[in-house]
Formats: structure tokens, C-alpha cells, sequence
């Protein structure tokens, strides 16, 4: 047993057990099933064992996860995964439906603290009214798909410039200033990309078939329904999701097109390409913030230092327990990610850093899910240590917004300033990326029967709706496969929308940051607290923002952006 399992000793499961065996794991479900809580206190006794166990598990399938796409080659490493996907959590999923209906059927119920025990309650309704046993094969063969996507990303590489590289590797390469180097990498990764095309679609379609079975086993007209309730979106709906994407096309598109158009003028260009994206629009040399991992950290490091000297020691103890991965290798799975352990209640974060300003920013993200994590550690039950995604991106998206101020950590005056803009100008070119996917999801599983033909024009018919103007002639097959770049569709379907709902919230702290830096934070901290014992609405009031991402909220948040873009020298 470690110091951090220490720090939260077990109280039901024995610090023997075999997290990987049915037959220990079987025996402390039955345990809990035959439990009759006789009042309210052994009732919250017995919930705490539940959440204990909860938290063990998810823990063993964390670390395996995390073995996993630190290693997609190790057939031994992937077993491991596989073994628990395919032979633990199946058996879980009926014993902890059984337990949530004695959760519900417990006469005690109504006697528990509604104000703390209302999300857990809405929650475990929620699971109860999903929950079938025809759906848990179906379950595992979809994870098993989405290990088979990140499986064929992981080893995706090519030959350029003689030497093996990933793909997040080559993007370093778009940024040159030598139009036709950044021609050939660009087509070497797409060919590359096309070469898993069908493959890919054939993996889309079956999960698409598999996710819609669920939905229609559980009462559902389709997926999109089960898939709200499955991420308990009690807060919106997708006549929400709709109006958001109008919303970012009314109002954030054009934006978008403005800085793509200043880009054309100032690279003298009569039409840009696919690989003049990257590139700086004045030829200077790509920013090069770091070389290795170990210096990207300790920027970042030094960047959050500037604000809040806590955060930046939690991010210095992660580097020191090991709890970083965060260079491109081959064999490595593609992406980024901040995964909680659940049981010792602490951070891991995994990246590709290639040298690249993003990965100074994909840090400060990850970091903040990481903070996020440490600050809600202390909340009694697992369920409350997790918040929605539509807030957990806000601590991410603010720890990015918070920093940028400070790149001067990893450049010279007139980088820093650079890489800010780059930043800004990325915020309003992520969002109509992020509307394009969400809407995209929509239509594919409100006509799950669709055909990959269909499924490529209605892809190229929103890019119209949310693109900008680049030239990809001779490569349309590349453009019409853009999508499967994008994790989200394969591995974690609807959840992406977030990003957008969440960007505004970050706006919001960073405008409150640039008033009153101690005051946002102190409301950021508090909010992340929380964990995820509010709803959403009330998570967001926490950290002294609005829940709103209709257009009303959009308009006035990107004319913010475009005044501090105007502040800073193209």
C-alpha cells in the first residue's frame, strides 16, 4: 500500500484484494446487497462503501487505461486492459444496478440531506432508468472499438526529413516558414491518415449501430436522448445545443473568416492552403518554447507561479511522483487527457508534446483538470470528486486564459505577445470546429441507418456552415475525412460540445481574472471545491459566472477577445 492510499484508508474493501479478480470483487458486491441499512446513518455508512469500491475500481481500470496509450505495443499491457474491459466491468455493471435499485427502495432515502445528497439521488435515478442487461455486451464491444481506433492512431507514423516520426510530431513542421516543406509534411500526414480512412469508417459505423441498440434497449427514440441522460444533461437540452450552433455561426464565424482573411493578405497568397495554417503570416520562425518534456513542465510551472504559487507546487509535486507523461513517442496513443485516480485521489496527465506553443497550452489545460482533481479530493463520496464536463473545462480553459499573460516564461517580449495572440485567435477558431462536431453528431445519430456517402456530404455540407475558406483542391478526400481526427466521435460520443458551453464560462473567469486576478481565483477555487456535489447552474454561480451560452452570452464575450487582440502587434 502506497502513502497516498494511506492518506484515505480503506474501510470496506480489504487492502488485499484482487482488484482483477471476479471472484474477490463478486463476494464484496454480494457483501453490500445483503446489507439492511436500519437507519439513516448506516444507510450513509453503507453509500460510503459503495463510493469506496466505486473509487477502487475505477482506479485498476484507470491505471490500466493509463498503461495502455503510454504503450499501445505492449500486447501483454494491452491485454491487461482488454481483460478488465471485456471480463471485470461487465459482471459490475448488473451488481451496481442492483445496487442503485436498493439505493432507491431504501426507506431511509427521504431522510438523507437533500441538499447534499440531491445530485447523487438524481444521478442514481438516472443510471436506474438507463441501465439494461442486453446493453452491457453491447457496452464492451464498443470499448473494445474505441481501443481498436486509438490502437491504429497510436501507430501512425511516417518517414520525413530521414527520420520516424508521430504525427503530433510532424505538426512542428507547419509552422516552417518553407511553403513547400510544409506542403510535403502536411501530405505525408494525410496520406498517412488516409491510409486508415476505411477503417475508421468501417469502426464509426459499428459503434454507431452498437450505441443506437442501446438507446432503443432502453426506451430511447435514439442515441442523442440516451446520451443526454447518460451525462446527466439535466440543464440543457438539445434544442440548447441547436441554438448554440447558430449561435457561434451568427456571431463567431465571421470572426473567424476576418482572421483567416488577414492571414491570406499578410502571407500574399491568393488562396490559402490546408498547410498555411500554422505558419506565422509574417515568416518569422515558429515559436519554440522547449525542447523536452522536463522544460515544458517547468515553464509551466513557472507560469502559474506568477498567480498562484499553491497551484504551481501541486504541479511541481505531480512531476515529482512521476505523475506526468508528457512527450510524442511512437507506439504512444494520440491526444491528451487528465485521469483521476480514483482511490488515492490524484492526478495523471497525459500528452504529446511535440516542442510546440500548443503543448504550452495543452499543459496549462491539463493542469487545470489536475487542480480540479486535488481541490475536490476531500469530497466523502467518488460521484462528488468528478464534476460535469461542462464545468471541469472551465477550470481547464481558465488555467490557459490565466497564463497567457506569462508566456514570457518560454519566449522573448515579442513571442510572448505572439503566442498570446495565437492564442485568442485559436478561441475563435476552435468554436465553429466545436459547433461543426456537435452538429455533426446530432445528425449521425438522428439517422443512425445512414451511409458513409451520406455521411461525408452532410460532413461537408456543415463545413460550409462553420469552415473557412482554404483551398483543398486535390486533396478532398482528405477534407472529407477531417472528422476522424477528432477522439471525441470515436472513444467519448457527444461529449465535446462541452468545450464550447465551457469556453464561454473561461471567458467570463478571465474577464473577472483581469479586473481582480485574486478575487477570480479565489472564486475558482471555490468552485472547484465543489467537485461535482452542485449542479451545473449552481457550480458555475460558485465561480461568479453564468450558465448561459446562447448568443446573448456569445456576442459580448467575442467582442471582449477582439479588443484585447487589438492590444496586442500582429
Amino acid at each position: 500500500m502506497n502513502q497516498d492510499a494511506r492518506e484515505f484508508p480503506r474501510s470496506f474493501v480489504p487492502e488485499a484484494c484482487d482488484l482483477g479478480d471476479w471472484g474477490s470483487l463478486e463476494k464484496l458486491f454480494q457483501a453490500l446487497l445483503e446489507r439492511q441499512p436500519s437507519s439513516v446513518s448506516e444507510l450513509e455508512t453503507w453509500i460510503a462503501h459503495v463510493s469506496e469500491l466505486a473509487a477502487c475500481l475505477g482506479e485498476e481500470r484507470a491505471r490500466r487505461y493509463i498503461a495502455m496509450t503510454c504503450n499501445t505495443e505492449s500486447s501483454d499491457i494491452e491485454s491487461s486492459y482488454l481483460k478488465f474491459i471485456e471480463t471485470i466491468e461487465p459482471k459490475c455493471k448488473p451488481f451496481w444496478h442492483r445496487l442503485n435499485q436498493k439505493y432507491l427502495a431504501s426507506p431511509f432515502r427521504s431522510e438523507l440531506d437533500r441538499e447534499f445528497y440531491h445530485v447523487f439521488d438524481r444521478n442514481v435515478e438516472a443510471d436506474v432508468k438507463l441501465f439494461r442487461d442486453e446493453n452491457v455486451p453491447l457496452q464492451t464491444e464498443a470499448a473494445k472499438l474505441s481501443q481498436q481506433y486509438q490502437k491504429l492512431c497510436g501507430a501512425m507514423t511516417v518517414e520525413f526529413d530521414g527520420a520516424e516520426r508521430t504525427l503530433p510530431q510532424m505538426a512542428k513542421f507547419l509552422e516552417e516558414t518553407d511553403r513547400g516543406r510544409r506542403q510535403s509534411a502536411w501530405e505525408a500526414v494525410a496520406l498517412r491518415r488516409l491510409t486508415d480512412r476505411a477503417a475508421m469508417d468501417d469502426i464509426f459505423t459499428r459503434l454507431i449501430g452498437l450505441r443506437n441498440r442501446m438507446a432503443q434497449n432502453a426506451g430511447h427514440p435514439d442515441f442523442i436522448s440516451f446520451a443526454f441522460l447518460m451525462y446527466k444533461r439535466f440543464d440543457y437540452t438539445p434544442a440548447d445545443c441547436e441554438a448554440f450552433h447558430h449561435s457561434v455561426e451568427s456571431s463567431v464565424v465571421p470572426l473567424a473568416r476576418a482572421i483567416q482573411e488577414e492571414r491570406r493578405a499578410a502571407m500574399g497568397l491568393e488562396r490559402l492552403r490546408p498547410w498555411d495554417l500554422s505558419v506565422d503570416p509574417k515568416g518569422r520562425p515558429p515559436l519554440s518554447p522547449f525542447e523536452r518534456g522536463d522544460e515544458l513542465a517547468a515553464g509551466v510551472q513557472r507560469i502559474i507561479n506568477h498567480y498562484d504559487e499553491e497551484l504551481a507546487a501541486q504541479l511541481n509535486d505531480m512531476y515529482s511522483r512521476g505523475e506526468l507523461d508528457l512527450e510524442s513517442r511512437k507506439g504512444k496513443a494520440p491526444g491528451g487527457y487528465q485521469y483521476t485516480l480514483d482511490e488515492v485521489r490524484r492526478p495523471f496527465i497525459f500528452m504529446n508534446a511535440a516542442g510546440l506553443h500548443r503543448d504550452v497550452v495543452t499543459l496549462l489545460h491539463e493542469a487545470g483538470h489536475a487542480f480540479h482533481a486535488i481541490a475536490s479530493r476531500n469530497q466523502p463520496l467518488v460521484d462528488y470528486r468528478d464534476s460535469p464536463i461542462e464545468f471541469a473545462e472551465v477550470a481547464s480553459m481558465s488555467m490557459e486564459l490565466f497564463g497567457q499573460d506569462f508566456f514570457d516564461e518560454f519566449y522573448s517580449t515579442d513571442d510572448a505577445a505572439r503566442a498570446k495572440r495565437i492564442h485568442l485567435e485559436g478561441i475563435i477558431q476552435i468554436l465553429p470546429w466545436i459547433a461543426q462536431i456537435d452538429a455533426f453528431q446530432h445528425w449521425l445519430y438522428a439517422h443512425p441507418d445512414h451511409s458513409v456517402e451520406e455521411r461525408t456530404a452532410f460532413w461537408l455540407e456543415l463545413d460550409k456552415r462553420f469552415g473557412t475558406d482554404v483551398d483543398w483542391s486535390g486533396f478532398e478526400t482528405s477534407k472529407e475525412s477531417s472528422w476522424q481526427r477528432q477522439l471525441h466521435l470515436f472513444c467519448h460520443p457527444f461529449y465535446y460540445i462541452e468545450y464550447g458551453i465551457a469556453q464561454l464560462g473561461a471567458l467570463q473567469l478571465w474577464s473577472r481574472f483581469k479586473v481582480d486576478s485574486a478575487d477570480a481565483l479565489r472564486r475558482y477555487r471555490q468552485a472547484l471545491s465543489l467537485g461535482g456535489s452542485r449542479p451545473l447552474p449552481k457550480l458555475f454561480e460558485a465561480a461568479g459566472i453564468e450558465f448561459d451560452f446562447s448568443n446573448r452570452a456569445i456576442e459580448p464575450l467575442m467582442k471582449k477577445v477582439g479588443n484585447e487582440l487589438e492590444t496586442l502587434p500582429v
